[in-house]
């Protein structure tokens, strides 16, 4: 996403001599679609998310009217009644949400907390501390019911636990507080992909259907060094094709710039370095199964389960499809961290294995059968993005984004996980291309190459 929406802007400003190389055989990134017993489901990103606020989230109109994805409203609404128990049933409603009541106190008082530290990130705590400080807990959610609405909470959207995740950069989190709180998710056969798609047909040669057929698209061109110096770049690729220009534009995941997928040389500065690394790269699983037919509740308030095992995250967070895949049968299942990394280094028969199991804990008074097919994302071990998305970790601040977005030269970054506002989402994506490419374009056109970083703590 970041790549295509960096090229419309360099585009758009007028320069057009540009080389897109993209390393598997589609845009989009970790936009993906893929086939799940006949439907086409999201391996990657879902949602919309941050609708129906103050400002637009330019994602939206993409979906909702340019394109007319079919979309549904996630309903979170009657969450309380849906927590099923480790060896079966669900916990009173009234239990249920005086947890939630209390999780969302101890949360308000984060967001006052939050707006209380000194502006520059010098007394950032982690969430985890937070709930210490206001629940006297001292580690935290620790009961089945309290860690998996702690997990839907945070570890839901983060992809990492509160004990690592930044308070002062997350709560409030800048994408519902400007977006508006609303989430949508896309269930269009086209995929969510296909956003990325019509960016690229805004200055990229397109068939009738829709597909690339521009020549400055080179699929499959794995970029494994890049040299620069003061007069240009060189990009080389895995089948040894040199590219040179006078700029070039990073827009790999965070994962693989902390792998070693790519050499620069001369090596990248320090200060580079160290921003890179210390940002998170956070693992985000969304695991589809597929049955030969229905054994959980449906209807209104229904969309939500949750699974409180007495193991933290473990196949916690469920979603069932009634409206957006009607009579497919199909439930999703998500997991994070270090589930996720375990998860990907077994099979998907083992996976299925302890998903059934969980799932038959969960409704011991139902036929349930076995599932027919699963669909196992393995973003983590796949060398061309080695994360999700990033997380904002404890300790940074503006200046660490800033020394990411930065150039190095010719060399210039973009990404999700250089936004500093939306990291790990869609839209944070899309707006980093453009504010990277206009980095670049003031350069290029305006001789304006000088990129001013904050000092840490100004």
């Amino acid at each position: 996403m970041s790549g295509i929406s960096a090229g419309k802007r360099l585009s758009e400003a007028g320069i057009t001599d540009l080389v897109i190389l993209e390393a598997t055989d589609h845009v989009g990134g970790r936009m993906h679609k893929r086939d799940l017993g006949g439907i086409k489901v999201e391996m990657g990103a879902n949602w919309v998310e941050g609708v129906n606020g103050g400002k637009m989230n330019p994602i939206w109109p993409i979906v909702n009217s340019t394109l007319k994805l079919t979309n549904f409203r996630s309903d979170f609404d009657d969450l309380a009644s849906n927590v099923y128990k480790e060896k079966g049933g669900v916990y009173k409603k009234a239990y249920v949400q005086k947890r939630i009541d209390r999780s969302d106190e101890v949360k308000e008082d984060g967001d006052k907390l939050s707006a209380k530290l000194h502006p520059s990130g010098q007394d950032d705590m982690s969430i985890l501390a937070m709930q210490r400080l206001n629940d006297h807990l001292p580690n935290g959610p620790s009961s089945p019911v309290d860690m998996i609405l702690d997990y839907f909470k945070y570890d839901y959207e983060f992809a990492e636990p509160p004990r690592v995740t930044s308070l002062q950069n997350t709560v409030p989190l800048a994408t519902f507080s400007d977006f508006g709180d609303d989430v949508y998710f896309v269930a269009d056969q086209r995929g969510y992909e296909a956003v990325v798609y019509y960016l690229a047909g805004q200055y990229l040669k397109a068939d009738k259907a829709g597909n690339i057929v521009d020549p400055r698209l080179q699929l499959n061109k794995v970029v494994r060094e890049i040299s620069y110096s003061t007069r240009g770049v060189e990009v080389k690729t895995e089948d040894n094709k040199v590219y040179k220009a006078d700029y070039v534009m990073v827009s790999t995941s965070l994962g693989v710039l902390q792998s070693d997928l790519i050499q620069f040389k001369p090596q990248l500065p320090t200060w580079k370095v160290l921003s890179i690394y210390q940002i998170d790269m956070a693992v985000y699983t969304k695991i589809f199964v597929k049955f030969p037919k229905k054994f959980w509740p449906e209807g209104k308030g229904r969309e939500f389960f949750l699974y409180a095992s007495s193991r933290r995250g473990y196949y916690g967070v469920w979603q069932e499809f009634e409206a957006q895949y009607p009579d497919a049968n199909v439930l999703l299942v998500t997991v994070t961290d270090e589930e996720s990394r375990r998860i990907e280094q077994q099979s998907d028969n083992q996976t299925k294995v302890e998903i059934m199991e969980v799932l038959r804990s969960m409704f011991p008074g139902e036929d349930v059968p076995d599932a027919t097919d699963i669909l196992v994302p393995r973003w983590w071990s796949d060398r061309f993005y080695k994360v999700t998305f990033s997380n904002w970790p404890i300790g940074v601040n503006r200046y660490e984004y800033d020394q990411l977005r930065a150039p190095v030269g010719r060399v210039y970054f973009t990404g999700e996980h250089t936004s500093e506002h939306y990291n790990g989402y869609v839209h944070g994506a899309y707006l980093s291309g453009i504010d990277s490419a206009d980095i670049l374009i003031n350069c290029a056109q305006k001789s304006m190459c000088k990129y001013h970083v904050q000092g840490k703590y100004d």
